[in-house]
């Protein structure tokens, strides 16, 4: 009797495996100028606005320690686990040499992550499968929460993965480009604010065993230089991918212009 059963579940399975695959693959039109700005405004909110920030910043954290993670794996250190704490400030523990290539890139990875997410997000939602981007990023998610070893961690990332599944699964093709354009625009421009931070603490004094701080130690170039280089990839990526995702819209100055603005504001005020 069980093998009806099993059988049941296995065809149950790999029917969604199966949707998920052809949704993922399925090219979806490119966002117009109006979905693209409205993202990129409630992209800035999330930034700017210091309350919601502080909430929304627990995904940049999930981006950065998930750069450290996948760093150290891919250079051969022995990934111990990931803790993500409720002043959105996070720790990657993975052991092996404390110096070396393997030891800087981890070191590297962890601001540099978020901004490459984004480009990778962004270049996928420019060429149709904004329904990829959110399910790989489900995968990472779930790839993160199987070395996740603290509580608030651990439900930072849970959330974080039935909102996405949530809207990969049952969100209408014009929400998941929506939610993955939404998605681009929140990680590269969340990870420059995170960078402007670090400065002001290490000139305060703060933050001084910070991964630039680190990297600094361990190639003899000042902490400053790491942070104006990650800076710089974080620039580089929005402006690249702004080129790619308003392509099909009519370029950067169709979208970001007056008359796209207003006609984005009368539709917030209906």
């Amino acid at each position: 009797m069980s093998t009806p059963f099993l059988s049941s579940v296995g065809n149950g399975i790999s029917t969604i495996f199966s949707d998920i695959w052809s949704s993922s693959t399925t090219a979806l039109e490119g966002p117009d100028s109006r979905m693209i700005l409205s993202s990129v405004l409630i992209s800035l909110m999330l930034v700017l606005i210091r309350p919601v920030w502080r909430i929304a910043r627990n995904a940049i954290t999930i981006a950065h320690e998930g750069g450290h993670a996948v760093a150290a794996l891919l250079t051969g250190r022995k990934l111990s686990g990931i803790q993500l704490h409720s002043d959105t400030s996070g720790v990657t523990v993975s052991y092996g040499k404390t110096h070396g290539f393997g030891y800087w890139l981890t070191c590297f990875a962890g601001y540099l992550a978020p901004a490459l997410w984004g480009l990778g997000c962004a270049a996928l939602v420019a060429a149709g499968y904004a329904t990829g981007a959110l399910w790989l990023f489900v995968i990472l998610l779930v790839l993160m929460l199987t070395r996740i070893n603290n509580g608030y961690g651990a439900v930072s990332v849970v959330v974080s993965l039935l909102i996405v599944i949530g809207v990969s699964w049952w969100g209408s093709a014009n929400l998941r480009l929506f939610a993955a354009t939404i998605l681009a625009a929140f990680l590269l421009l969340g990870s420059i604010r995170p960078l402007i931070e670090l400065q002001v603490q290490r000139s305060q004094g703060r933050a001084q065993q910070s991964d630039a701080d680190q990297l600094a130690q361990l190639t003899h170039i000042s902490a400053l230089v790491w942070i104006l280089l990650w800076l710089l990839i974080a620039m580089f990526s929005l402006w690249y991918s702004a080129q790619w995702v308003t392509e099909s819209a009519g370029g950067i100055h169709a979208v970001f212009s007056l008359q796209t603005l207003q006609s984005v504001l009368s539709n917030w005020q209906r």
